[in-house]
């Protein structure tokens, strides 16, 4: 029998602030996953200016959500490219309509959700402080500048990013807690769902590694009943 590795096709969710940028990089250094990102995508679209790239950012440039449809025809015109590869998609699907048309195309094995409270996210991002000149950034919680305050080269004042500020990070929680959980709703229905809680992502990641191991190891194994 000639043993033929089938392809895993996973997605990651988790909130901002909670590792997945951390835990994407690492998926994809031990696994040798492709990493399709769908705001790196979209970026590279608009850079390029490509016909998509130029749709999208019309949107963005008036402050406005870009559709479905459009985010769905840029990642699923990109998976077609990618062939005999275990892939990892990344800030895609974000709604359940996105996750219908990625199923009729390529099926999902398995959704990796990190599961971080939103206490300790909070507390990771609003302890994040930048020398605006410089571009230095500072965490009072592990890398504090020698005076509170102040940057350690220059003596000048830190500041705190709009998007860093308390209010401004709880409502970005809350919306993606409204936008996500449908989605997770709609996995978990699928049976593909997998839940890594935690508060530290060097005590996540050793849980995801076993758990992708396993899945890979299921994949290879499976025969494609081929004779030999």
């Amino acid at each position: 029998m000639v043993v033929r590795p089938l392809l895993l096709r996973a997605v990651i969710m988790g909130p901002p602030g909670s590792g997945k940028g951390t835990i994407s990089s690492r998926i994809v250094k031990h696994f040798a996953l492709k990493h399709l990102s769908s705001g790196d995508l979209l970026r590279d679209n608009m850079n390029k200016r490509t016909e998509i790239g130029s749709i999208a950012k019309t949107y963005i440039d008036q402050g406005k959500l870009i559709p479905d449809d459009i985010i769905t025809q840029l990642m699923l015109s990109e998976l077609k490219t990618i062939e005999q590869h275990h892939l990892l998609l990344d800030g895609f699907p974000r709604t359940v309509p996105q996750a219908e048309a990625l199923e009729k195309m390529c099926p999902i094995d398995t959704v990796i959700d990190l599961d971080v409270p939103f206490e300790t996210i909070q507390q990771r991002l609003t302890a994040r402080w930048i020398h605006p000149a410089s571009g230095r950034v500072y965490n009072l919680e592990f890398n504090p500048p020698k005076v509170p305050g102040t940057d350690d080269a220059t003596g000048e004042p830190l500041v705190q990013r709009d998007d860093d500020k308390p209010e401004t990070v709880l409502k970005r929680l809350k919306s993606y807690e409204a936008e996500t959980k449908p989605v997770l709703e709609y996995y978990r229905g699928q049976g593909v769902l997998k839940s890594f809680s935690g508060t530290e992502t060097n005590k996540i990641w050793p849980q995801v590694h076993h758990f992708l191991q396993t899945k890979l190891t299921d994949v290879s194994c499976k025969d494609d009943a081929t004779p030999s």
